[in-house]
């Protein structure tokens, strides 16, 4: 199975957005405990979550959970749930430390690690977090990398860190890392246009906060008919070249070939259900 290319944040006090969310095309659904809910609300989305989970069993793969980090007072509590909905992917935002994986398998064996880097210091480490065990993959929350570092609002301040956290997940051998959100819920073209920054280090999947985006960036993930034609052009005169290969009077050498053949496989990629 081709990893997701779109996750959706639900706020998880919200359990009223839960159905409305698993109907769109989203790959995962992202029912979050952070950012989105007040500190007053925070025990009822953990019972809201555990509940709807319980009774969605069939969506479980599709089902992921951002907990408080690892400092908040409310990460043990968020662990506890998690392990006993039995939950499989869980974002741990402020990734910094190795150990930090580490503490959340601990306390719950079974779940898969979205890890959040957003920190100088999760940049720093970077290489070591995508290495530890139970890390599933990796996403760069740029909204507070920007706020950590006071950065000037130029995307390209963005351009290090990406490169590195694209460089740590390929290096890993994990799927290609998660763009971070884009604030503007209903801008398409401010939310393409961060795709495509992140797209150009190697980001092959992006965090969405509203229903509408996700069918923005999966249309935006997909080849053009134009790259799919080249595509199958290049292998077919691979297949069928005795030799050296030429096509348009270029040679296809095998990173061309390569090439083809992600377009390819990121055309069948996707999100359906």
């Amino acid at each position: 199975m081709h990893p997701p290319i779109t996750y959706l944040f639900v706020p998880g006090n919200r359990p009223e957005r839960f159905d409305k969310a698993f109907a769109t095309d989203a790959g995962t659904i992202i029912l979050d405990l952070e950012d989105a809910v007040a500190p007053t609300d925070k025990s009822a989305a953990r019972d809201a979550i555990a509940t709807w989970v319980g009774q969605h069993a069939t969506l479980a793969e599709r089902i992921a959970v951002r907990i408080n980090d690892t400092q908040s007072v409310w990460f043990s509590d968020d662990l506890a749930m998690i392990r006993e909905a039995g939950i499989r992917w869980v974002m741990l935002p402020k990734s910094e430390w190795p150990e930090q994986i580490d503490r959340v398998r601990s306390t719950a064996p079974g779940a898969e690690v979205l890890a959040l880097v957003e920190t100088a210091r999760g940049i720093h480490n970077v290489d070591q977090i995508a290495t530890s065990d139970g890390v599933a993959r990796l996403a760069f929350g740029t909204l507070d990398y920007a706020v950590d570092l006071d950065l000037s609002g130029d995307e390209a301040g963005l351009a290090y860190a990406s490169s590195r956290i694209a460089i740590a997940a390929r290096c890993a051998e994990l799927p290609s890392p998660v763009a971070g959100v884009t604030p503007s819920v209903t801008d398409e073209a401010r939310v393409l246009a961060d795709f495509a920054f992140a797209r150009t280090f190697g980001f092959g999947a992006k965090m969405c906060i509203h229903p509408k985006q996700v069918a923005w960036i999966h249309a935006a993930a997909r080849p053009s008919a134009e790259e799919q034609d080249w595509a199958h052009r290049v292998l077919a005169a691979a297949e069928a070249a005795d030799g050296a290969v030429q096509l348009d009077g270029k040679m296809i050498d095998r990173p061309v070939m390569l090439k083809a053949r992600a377009i390819l496989a990121r055309s069948r990629a996707g999100d359906p259900h």
